[in-house]
């Protein structure tokens, strides 16, 4: 598919900061493990700019006048809270001059085991005629980028959308390009693991992302 990306398929050095996320040798130490996320983000951020609209410009140097590309657009930067942070912090890094989007979404569960996704709370720009870049570490049933999404879409249409997630399921990507107009949304990936437990939790995936990142929550 031409709006699937998956960088973990080239060898590069994408793949080693994915294999410490993994490594529950590497995942005692929680600033390393936020560093490779927000290396992770970086890479992601420099691939979708090859995607996106330049202009040459000149620039006045001491000795002269140097004619270069110019990233046109700037992007509005989403992500879902808290274990996208990280990540999100990548690619603000490379797109230092985006607006930026925030949405808190949780698990509530229910005595049987089962859950559902709700929304708690959103901030972002208006996204008419954007580009928005929405991201999160882990993508596992789906279902909270999908819901992010959707509540995003309230502040206006964006021209175009790229998914960004570390590591997902099988199952979940297959659900949210299923969910999300594919004629507007490029898909960024990482690795893709096939087995989601009866939990939602991605086999072998990493773990919470939210808790190596920032602290186990009660």
């Amino acid at each position: 598919m031409n709006n699937l990306h998956i960088l973990g398929n080239h060898n590069s050095l994408f793949n080693e900061f994915i294999s410490e996320v993994r490594s529950v040798e590497q995942q005692n130490d929680s600033m390393r493990f936020r560093r490779n996320l927000e290396r992770i983000g970086e890479i992601f951020a420099y691939e979708i700019s090859k995607s996106m609209q330049f202009v040459d410009q000149e620039v006045v140097t001491p000795l002269g006048i140097a004619t270069v590309p110019r990233l046109v657009e700037k992007p509005v930067l989403a992500t879902i809270l808290r274990a996208g942070l990280p990540m999100h912090q990548g690619m603000l890094n490379y797109f230092d001059h985006a607006d930026n989007a925030f949405i808190s979404a949780f698990r509530k569960y229910y005595k049987d085991g089962t859950f559902e996704i709700q929304i708690d709370y959103l901030s972002a720009p208006d996204l008419d005629e954007k580009t928005l870049i929405l991201c999160d570490s882990m993508l596992a049933t789906g279902q909270s980028l999908v819901l992010a999404y959707e509540e995003l879409m309230s502040k206006g249409e964006p021209q175009h959308t790229h998914i960004v997630s570390a590591i997902v399921s099988r199952q979940g990507l297959d659900y949210v390009m299923s969910k999300l107009p594919n004629d507007s949304c490029t898909f960024w990936i990482g690795a893709i693991d096939e087995e989601l437990t009866a939990q939602s939790f991605i086999v072998p995936g990493l773990g919470d992302a939210g808790d190596l990142a920032y602290g186990i929550k009660e």
